[in-house]
């Protein structure tokens, strides 16, 4: 996702959608400015950072080895764009599984963008329950729990509506006072066993 695009899912910086870097550099760029003043811009003008970043979407400085960013606007069919937020949570970085899913909340028919941005609220929630923000956590996985609410009678592709709301409630409720969650090992599945 790019910094300070909204993604409907209260973005991954802060539960208000906030940048809590304090953003990478000031808004009003002129080209006299040094380089580090200057705002990371797209081909196209749009404000991109260029920041490395960490395993969990934590801007890094410039020059920091950091994990590769997922691409973004990848076409994936649901199958394929479960399966690579699943392996991304498992490895422990539901940032970058956030990106993947936010890619197919875009491109999803209608009927089913809900759904796709309550999977990536979700993993944005628990990007915030690892990152230690028990306040920014419980606030999306909220959300996403809401978005994903009205699919549970007949979940698409095979994805486990009823099991990924248990899992949200169950980890809502550990984050007070516990600090910050491995999200490796807190990460839930999105399909069913039989999907």
């Amino acid at each position: 996702m790019a910094d300070g695009a909204d993604d409907g899912a209260g973005g991954p910086d802060s539960a208000d959608g906030s940048d809590t870097t304090g953003g990478d550099t000031p808004a009003a760029v002129t080209p006299e400015q040094p380089t580090a003043l200057r705002r990371d811009r797209d081909e196209e003008g749009r404000a991109r950072s260029a920041r490395p970043r960490d395993g969990l979407g934590r801007p890094l400085p410039y020059g920091s080895p950091g994990v590769a960013r997922q691409p973004e606007g990848v076409s994936r069919t649901p199958a394929q764009s479960l399966a690579e937020a699943q392996r991304l949570l498992d490895d422990g970085m539901p940032f970058h599984a956030h990106e993947v899913l936010e890619d197919a909340w875009k491109a999803a028919p209608e009927a089913e963008r809900e759904l796709w941005r309550g999977l990536a609220q979700l993993a944005v929630g628990l990007t915030h329950a690892a990152r230690g923000n028990a306040v920014g956590g419980k606030a999306l996985l909220d959300r996403g729990a809401s978005a994903l609410a009205p699919y549970a009678e007949a979940a698409p592709h095979g994805i486990d509506i009823a099991g990924l709301l248990a899992w949200s409630r169950e980890l809502t409720g550990c984050l007070a006072g516990s600090g910050a969650v491995s999200a490796a090992e807190t990460a839930p599945r999105l399909r069913t066993a039989d999907a």
